[in-house]
């Protein structure tokens, strides 16, 4: 159920479940504009689907009818800032195509306020979706780890860090013949859109500033295993947490990356200035991610203290001022640093990346020699380091043994084959 706290009286009441879609209650004063199917935005963009959503936004697939292509428009809750079409425009470089290039702004006015939208070429499906449950081949792997390690290193050459790196904001470009279809053609290949009515639980009338009915985003990805070197091409998404920190200062205490993938200074140097290395941190996590089946870190049902725990249990101690600071360390561990008699004790990196990422790929016959998970496991060290300053950085990420052995190579091979 989702609770509406918007009535005009002052009422609260209950939207029956949708499983798969944003949050209803946000369809509220200051919250998400009600967007259907069929709908004409700015004139000329047709709805024709939805993409996906997040907390501050709702992405749906157009087309617009004046270049007779499709885009997405992502549609930001009301009076929101959109900080993030000025950063895009910043690094806007057509040398450079793996970040996204905001293609026309303009603003929505509805019943919960006036909506800050921008539009940009759609993209296939994000790695997330995509990589559940499944592998990617290795020259697949190498080939898009080099593209993402390539684009952080051109957004931290301008200036800016990310935020908030993880595979749901790694998007996978679509096939050049995607534009070709008809609207008829799309739904014939991808599907209708999925529509489920939206009911309040006392059975009463919606108000205006909540849609009819509630769309389930589309899905135009295919499996990992099916993946091939031209399917690597990927755009970066969501800059809605990037800033300068030559220019701006954004503390630890306001980092919203997901908890798996926050760098620890986050959690325990909260008045500290976040910069670069905070990146590096989230990449690494990422590139882990990319590479095997399950995150080097558990992302579900944890706490942060769990989190520190893993950590400690994968990487080794915590630096000593941040281990005196960790007022709940006795939870997980005894007075000489030891993991506490009874608790599941997470294996050390070696282990873990036998036990995550080989260990899944030896089944399939696609696992990484021995020389090439040494200089993986060598280059996740070095990133996954807690003292953000002893980090590498991203043009060292870059000279390392298995990104100049594997990683750029596979790269290079990809765009010959384009």
């Amino acid at each position: 159920m989702f609770l509406n706290e918007e009535d005009p009286g002052g009422r609260q009441f209950q939207y029956n479940w949708i499983d798969g879609v944003e949050s209803l209650e946000k369809y509220r004063p200051g919250g998400f504009h009600p967007i259907m199917i069929g709908d004409v935005l700015r004139g000329r963009y047709r709805i024709i689907d939805k993409l996906g959503f997040g907390g501050y936004s709702t992405v749906w697939l157009a087309l617009d009818t004046c270049l007779h292509r499709y885009i997405a428009v992502k549609v930001g809750t009301a009076n929101s800032p959109m900080q993030e079409t000025k950063i895009l425009r910043a690094l806007s470089n057509p040398g450079h195509d793996s970040i996204p290039t905001p293609l026309d702004e303009f603003k929505l006015d509805g019943p919960n306020g006036t909506h800050p939208c921008y539009t940009m070429i759609p993209a296939r499906c994000d790695l997330r979706e995509v990589s559940f449950s499944r592998l990617f081949p290795l020259e697949v792997t190498r080939a898009l780890s080099g593209s993402l390690i390539l684009a952080i290193a051109y957004i931290h050459s301008r200036g800016y860090v990310h935020g908030d790196i993880h595979l749901r904001n790694i998007l996978v470009k679509l096939p050049s013949g995607f534009n070709h279809l008809s609207v008829e053609e799309l739904y014939e290949e991808y599907g209708e859109p999925e529509i489920v009515s939206i009911t309040r639980c006392d059975g009463k009338p919606l108000l205006s500033n909540t849609p009819s009915k509630a769309v389930l985003p589309l899905y135009l990805g295919k499996g990992a295993e099916e993946f091939s070197l031209s399917d690597t091409h990927i755009l970066l998404s969501d800059f809605g947490e990037a800033f300068a920190p030559d220019l701006e200062t954004r503390c630890g205490k306001d980092c919203h990356t997901p908890l798996a993938m926050q760098p620890p200074e986050a959690r325990f140097e909260p008045q500290a200035p976040l910069s670069y290395s905070a990146d590096i941190w989230s990449l690494a996590i990422a590139i882990w991610e990319i590479l095997g089946m399950q995150p080097i870190f558990c992302n579900a049902y944890v706490t942060a203290d769990e989190i520190v725990s893993q950590q400690i249990d994968v990487l080794g101690p915590l630096p000593s001022d941040w281990w005196m600071r960790w007022q709940e360390r006795s939870q997980f561990f005894d007075s000489n640093g030891n993991p506490k008699e009874g608790r599941y004790v997470w294996p050390g990196i070696e282990m873990a990346f036998e036990d995550t990422v080989q260990k899944y790929r030896r089944k399939r016959g696609c696992e990484f020699d021995t020389e090439e998970t040494t200089a993986i496991i060598d280059l996740m060290r070095r990133m996954l380091v807690f003292r953000p300053e002893e980090r590498l950085t991203i043009q060292e990420v870059l000279q390392s043994e298995w990104v100049v052995k594997w990683a750029l190579p596979q790269l290079k091979r990809d765009s010959q084959t384009v």
